[in-house]
């Protein structure tokens, strides 16, 4: 069995206070770092056209009429369609009040 030491850093004394600042500027630089590369990435992205974020959903608006002119429900509609609930509601609201 491996037994594991705990090391405790009194930031009470100068030595404590240095190491506490000197691994926090670590933590910062490298915190800055991330926050670098991620937005290179996306810039890149961007620039080879590259489309980001959560794809528009495609439900024709004149067939979740059709099916409600029929006396569909909206939860109906969603699973005939195979879009979410919310989906088909907001776009029937686009339209017209339900």
């Amino acid at each position: 069995m491996r037994t594991r030491h705990l090391t405790i850093v009194f930031v009470s004394d100068e030595r404590g206070q240095a190491l506490f600042t000197i691994v926090s500027a670590v933590a910062q630089l490298e915190r800055d770092l991330i926050r670098e590369r991620v937005t290179a990435g996306i810039r890149n992205a961007r620039a080879n056209g590259k489309k980001l974020g959560r794809p528009k959903s495609s439900v024709d608006r004149e067939k979740i009429l059709e099916l409600k002119a029929q006396g569909q429900s909206l939860r109906q509609i969603a699973a005939k369609l195979g879009a979410g609930y919310g989906t088909v509601r907001a776009r029937l609201l686009t339209t017209h009040k339900i």
